[in-house]
């Protein structure tokens, strides 16, 4: 394994779970679950998510960093465990731009994540950019991806200097919408023609401190999620790909879209050297399946006139702005319906912070904070037995009941992650 790895893993992982996550809730349950432990924890921000202009999360890496490090405050979790990521830096925000001008603006995305302290930068200038022949040459997309390390060094720090990941044969993020029929694993070809053209290109940029930094080549191993369906890891798929990473032992596989990947499959893709799992909209589906099932107890327990009416209330938010859904989800009303609810793709992710869905989402839980709520609706619910049922907690949350079941929801996807990273299960 990659020596720049091994000082982020403790003796009995294998592999590490890559928490792609801005929700404050994500955040939080990821650092509960690791508190205690000894484990590394690596959160991640995109170049959509988080850049110099915002992104749609309104914050600059730096701001990012200060958002992660407050939670961890709260959660007590130590930050030297604190591995933080830029995932897909680019200049895929400013795609439709001449390539000079899209370009110089990714520079300017990448040097922020490395002052703010990004250790872990993904290096991904795969895309057209205005002007550009269609396809890219392999050669092309290896010297932007040079000229963006370049800027990279530059503003690092000599105590702390990033570690990169180059390749950019991934999923389309949140999953596929044409269906999964198109899922195809890379060739070995492509993986060695992705290496040897960064290596070229890197030497040629005079950048070979940077060059032994690499640890991991982004490859498609044949998993992914559509809105109702999950393509499951097939080693014998992938065999080529495996054999073609024996004649590269210095670096490993990172796969995207690993969401949703059964316990087996997620300890079968580390121990066939997809050691870095990238997980997001699993995690927030799990949030919203607490949510969802928080809303139901709701409706048991509190009279309509006081309830939050969050199923509701959302509903109506994500039908009124339908920006982040309406071209992903297709077909006619009534399947649109459930999508927006229960898709996999989890589009309902970008709602939870609008301002009259968040005033729900409180009322909620203001609503069950203060009631005592009996055992069968847990069990119903959350399928929660008394005798087997033990409250996970941190400081505070103690007592807040709501709190910890949506944190067991997610920690019981976190768990998964756990396993198939352990050395034990392998």
């Amino acid at each position: 394994m990659n020596i720049h790895l091994q000082r982020y893993l403790t003796p009995e992982q294998a592999g590490i779970c890559s928490v792609c996550s801005a929700h404050p809730a994500v955040i939080e349950a990821s650092l509960a679950f690791d508190r205690d432990t000894k484990r590394t924890v690596l959160i991640e921000a995109t170049s959509n998510q988080v850049n110099q202009f915002g992104g749609y999360t309104s914050m600059r890496p730096a701001d990012f960093r200060a958002y992660v490090e407050r939670i961890a405050e709260i959660v007590g979790f130590d930050t030297q465990r604190l591995w933080l990521g830029g995932d897909h830096l680019g200049p895929n925000p400013w795609s439709s731009k001449p390539a000079e001008e899209a370009m110089q603006l990714a520079e300017a995305m990448v040097r922020e994540y490395v002052e703010a302290g990004f250790t872990k930068i993904h290096l991904d200038a795969s895309m057209p950019l205005g002007g550009d022949e269609i396809p890219l040459d392999a050669r092309l997309v290896a010297e932007r991806a040079a000229r963006l390390c370049r800027v990279a060094e530059a503003a690092a720090s000599a105590e702390s200097p990033p570690v990169y990941i180059i390749g950019t044969e991934v999923p389309i993020p949140g999953g596929e919408t044409e269906g999964l029929e198109a899922v195809s694993v890379t060739t070995s070809a492509r993986f060695q023609e992705t290496v040897a053209t960064h290596r070229d290109a890197f030497q040629a940029a005079e950048l070979m401190s940077a060059l032994d930094r690499v640890l991991a080549v982004v490859v498609q191993p044949g998993v992914d999620f559509s809105d109702q369906d999950i393509m499951p890891f097939d080693p014998i798929a992938a065999r080529e790909l495996i054999t073609a990473s024996t004649e590269e032992p210095s670096y490993v596989f990172e796969a995207h879209s690993t969401d949703y990947q059964s316990t087996e499959s997620l300890a079968a893709l580390v121990h066939q050297g997809f050691v870095i799992l990238k997980v997001g909209p699993e995690l927030t589906f799990a949030y919203r399946e607490g949510l969802f099932a928080l809303a139901a107890i709701e409706q048991e327990l509190i009279e309509p006139s006081s309830r939050s009416h969050l199923r509701n209330v959302i509903e109506q938010v994500m039908c009124d702005e339908p920006a982040a859904w309406q071209a992903y989800y297709h077909g006619d009303a009534q399947t649109q319906k459930w999508l927006r609810g229960f898709s996999y793709s989890d589009r309902i992710r970008y709602y939870w912070n609008h301002p009259i869905v968040s005033v729900a989402v409180n009322k909620l839980m203001a609503n069950l904070r203060a009631i005592d709520i009996p055992m069968p609706l847990l069990q119903q619910y959350f399928g929660l037995e008394s005798h087997s049922w033990k409250a996970p907690s941190h400081g505070a949350q103690q007592q807040d009941l709501p709190v910890r079941l949506l944190e067991q929801k997610l920690f019981a996807v976190l768990k998964r992650y756990r396993y198939g990273c352990d050395n034990s299960t392998l």
